[in-house]
C-alpha cells in the first residue's frame, strides 16, 4: 500500500483509525494522529488498512461524540 500523508488508515495491531502525518521509508513505523484530536502513535506499515470515506466519517462522529458525552 502506497502510503500519504493525510491517508485515512487502520492501525489493525492498535484496533484505532488515524491519519498519516508522517511516513518516510529511511525509519521505522509511520506516524498518526487520531481522526478528530488526541496523542500521534507510531504504526507498523504491514498493520495498516485504508479506510472508505464512509469509515472515516464514522469514526468521526464517534470521537465527536465520545468528547461530548464526557463533557457534559
Amino acid at each position: 500500500m502506497h502510503l500519504r500523508s493525510g491517508d485515512a488508515v487502520r492501525d489493525r495491531r492498535h484496533g484505532r483509525v488515524g491519519v498519516v502525518t508522517d511516513y518516510a521509508d529511511t525509519h521505522n513505523g509511520v506516524r498518526l494522529r487520531p481522526l478528530t484530536s488526541g496523542p500521534e502513535w507510531t504504526a507498523e506499515p504491514a498493520d495498516l488498512e485504508p479506510v472508505s470515506r464512509r469509515e472515516r466519517l464514522r469514526v468521526c462522529l464517534a470521537e465527536v461524540n465520545a468528547r461530548s458525552r464526557r463533557s457534559i
